[in-house]
């Protein structure tokens, strides 16, 4: 079976549709000009404004004129990650999908259901010829994944809506009202280029094998980070072997848990055998400490090429020691709502990049806002403290609950109604578009929902067939009982 033969049978249409069409953050034009189509075909109103939002209208049916019109809300962009192992051109391939038991998958990338299938409910709704609802726009924002620049530049007067369903979580049976706000930090180091030392031998060192993940809705599963991991070996084979480095390169996006990190070292002929004795040890101790969370992690190290240089033992010293102080993972757990993570931070990526400069990335996220500062600083001051040129970016605010919410009570009705359970109602430490919606449409109500996807943001993402039946059901149970 395909995915496009999964039922019920719109919404996998069109999910099965978009898999195939390249959306890579800030490369949206494709889908864009693929959701301006879909308009054109089915004659429904649409625009697209300066930041690559584009809003699709489909009045209300028969009767239903003077009911408060909703707006349905997913992004168009997906997270681009791939096993080191896997071809895959996301500028121009489709996604290669499967289906594994009661999962829908990836052949070695991301799938992009995390907010594919968002659109494809909205674009189901759109199509329908047998739904009752009020006046519907569907919101397609653009880069939610790596800078939320869509949500940013929405202008106001865009939406005609007052009612939002953001349909872009991944926890079925549990509604979310309430989401953290988020900053990125990254730090510069300057190196400069030594020869390399006679008697040498270069190696390559791999980390492999970690599961990666959400860097908000996963940061509290004691996940393996591949930097962390890599820096460990580069600490204590400089100390005590004269490891001389080449390059590190780990992890790419801000918002992923690396999974992979890469090394090319130097270090003397006569410390090599202690070099694999320590390896050896290593490998069985971290396979030890990661043993639940992590057991596929793997660790190689091979003989390469000569590299043409090393970089500078004071930068490098600089650079190890920062990395090994930069914390990463939950920083506070809330106190309001047991069991949800207040504050976190991901060190995201580490890069040598050509102009003899290694860059750093990191994400911090919280409910709290000035919480949300207090770590970003704190990152701020490791790679200060180690002569780094640190930046924050602009940042975006959480979504603070609303227990009073009219769209929260419906929804609330509707899912016990459905499917015979109450669902959990709770906020979520991943950054949702949410807050800044409310910054320019203060009076929105809103909720956000959808099915169970696992593993995003890594090549492990998968979405739970039976969940998106809920999904649908849910979203179109909703649409039609606001009145």
């Amino acid at each position: 079976m395909e995915v496009k033969d999964l039922k019920p049978e719109l919404i996998w249409k069109y999910f099965d549709e978009i898999t195939k069409i390249p959306r890579p953050s800030r490369k949206e034009e494709k889908i864009i000009e693929y959701l301006l189509n879909f308009a054109k075909e089915h004659n429904l109103e649409a625009q697209k404004d300066d930041s690559g939002n584009v809003i699709i209208r489909k009045p209300a049916t028969k009767g239903k004129e003077n009911i408060p019109s909703v707006v349905m809300q997913s992004h168009s962009d997906m997270v681009c990650e791939k096993n080191s192992d896997t071809v895959h051109d996301f500028d121009n391939d489709p996604i290669n999908t499967y289906i594994e038991g009661n999962w829908v998958k990836a052949k070695g990338t991301t799938l992009g259901g995390d907010d594919g299938i968002g659109i494809a409910a909205s674009l189901a709704v759109l199509a329908s010829n047998d739904l009752n609802h009020g006046p519907i726009e569907a919101l397609f924002t653009s880069d939610e994944e790596t800078g939320m620049t869509g949500a940013f530049g929405l202008k106001k007067g865009f939406i005609k809506s007052k009612i939002l369903l953001n349909l872009d979580s991944e926890d079925e049976g549990e509604l979310f009202i309430g989401c953290a706000g988020g900053v990125d930090t990254s730090a510069t180091f300057e190196y400069n280029q030594k020869e390399i030392p006679k008697n040498s031998v270069a190696l390559k060192i791999s980390v492999t094998g970690l599961k990666g993940g959400h860097s908000g809705d996963e940061i509290n599963k004691e996940l393996g980070n591949s930097n962390k991991i890599l820096n460990r070996i580069l600490y204590y084979a400089t100390k005590n072997l004269d490891l001389k480095l080449n390059d590190f390169n780990g992890g790419n996006l801000r918002n992923a848990i690396p999974r992979e990190a890469f090394a090319v070292v130097v270090l003397p002929k006569d410390n090599l055998s202690d070099f694999n004795i320590f390896i050896d040890k290593f490998i069985v101790e971290i396979k030890n400490e990661y043993s639940v969370s992590e057991p596929t992690l793997k660790i190689e190290l091979e003989k390469c090429e000569m590299p043409k240089f090393v970089i500078d033992k004071k930068t490098q010293k600089k650079l190890i020691h920062s990395i090994f102080a930069c914390p990463h993972g939950v920083f506070a757990m809330s106190l309001d709502m047991p069991g949800m993570v207040e504050t976190s931070t991901n060190l995201a990526s580490v890069k040598f990049k050509p102009d003899n400069k290694i860059f750093i990335e990191t994400s911090q996220r919280s409910s709290v806002e000035s919480a949300k500062w207090y770590v970003a600083q704190t990152v701020n001051s490791v790679f200060t403290l180690a002569g780094a040129k640190v930046k924050h970016g602009e940042g975006y605010p959480g979504w603070k609950p609303n227990t009073n919410s009219k769209i929260l009570k419906i929804t609330e009705d509707s899912y016990q109604t459905l499917f015979g359970v109450k669902p959990v109602v709770r906020a979520i430490h991943a950054g949702l578009e949410c807050g800044l919606f409310l910054e320019k449409y203060p009076d929105f109500d809103m909720i956000s929902f959808g099915p169970t996807v696992k593993g995003a943001h890594s090549p492990d993402e998968r979405m739970d067939i039976e969940t998106v039946k809920k999904f649908w059901d849910l979203l179109v149970d909703v649409l039609q009982k606001i009145n």
